[in-house]
């Protein structure tokens, strides 16, 4: 998604009242939405990307399975269809949503995004290189082993899901949730 693309801009019931420039929603902080995917193999190791690096936000940083802004009108199961298409050049049948919550991601960056969760073929991924370095699949004591010795930079978003997804405090607004 370039800056110049447009996204769905919330009031604080989160009804969309309007749409502006990516660019403009992140220089003045306007809540719009996003979606977010954990992917597992059937062997529970989740599939963990490293951001291209040059992605105009972390770039290089490990982030969760697939994370994307919904497109203007867009539902976010449908969101998070596409991101895996686009990313990870695959479709996923069942996708289960996890959690729907309101975050700030950065300074002026306020989203209301979900994220879901869902099983991948570790073979038919073949990911979007303008998106994506590199991925690895890790175990959830793996990835928390890197975070806690801080032997890699993860977006913060992708931190604050772990903590949720293993019981730990967050930063997140809660709004629903079907925990693990």
């Amino acid at each position: 998604m370039s800056a110049n693309e447009y996204l769905d801009i919330l009031d604080e019931h989160y009804q969309v009242i309007g749409q502006e420039k990516r660019q403009i929603v992140h220089q003045t902080g306007l809540l719009h939405r996003g979606v977010h995917l954990f992917l597992f193999t059937p062997d529970r190791k989740m599939l963990v990307q490293q951001r291209s690096p040059t992605q105009d936000t972390f770039p290089g940083a490990l982030d969760c399975s697939v994370s994307e802004h919904l497109q203007v009108g867009e539902s976010y199961l449908a969101g998070a269809q596409r991101g895996v298409r686009e990313e990870l050049g695959v479709e996923i049948a069942t996708l289960q949503r996890r959690l729907w919550f309101k975050m700030a991601y950065g300074p002026h960056d306020y989203m209301l995004s979900e994220l879901y969760e869902g099983v991948c073929d570790a073979n038919a991924i073949t990911v979007d290189t303008q998106e994506v370095d590199s991925i690895t699949y890790d175990t959830i004591p793996e990835i928390e082993r890197l975070m806690t010795a801080e032997a890699a930079e993860f977006t913060p978003w992708f931190e604050q899901f772990m903590r949720w997804y293993t019981g730990q405090s967050t930063r997140m607004t809660i709004l629903w949730e079907r925990t693990p």
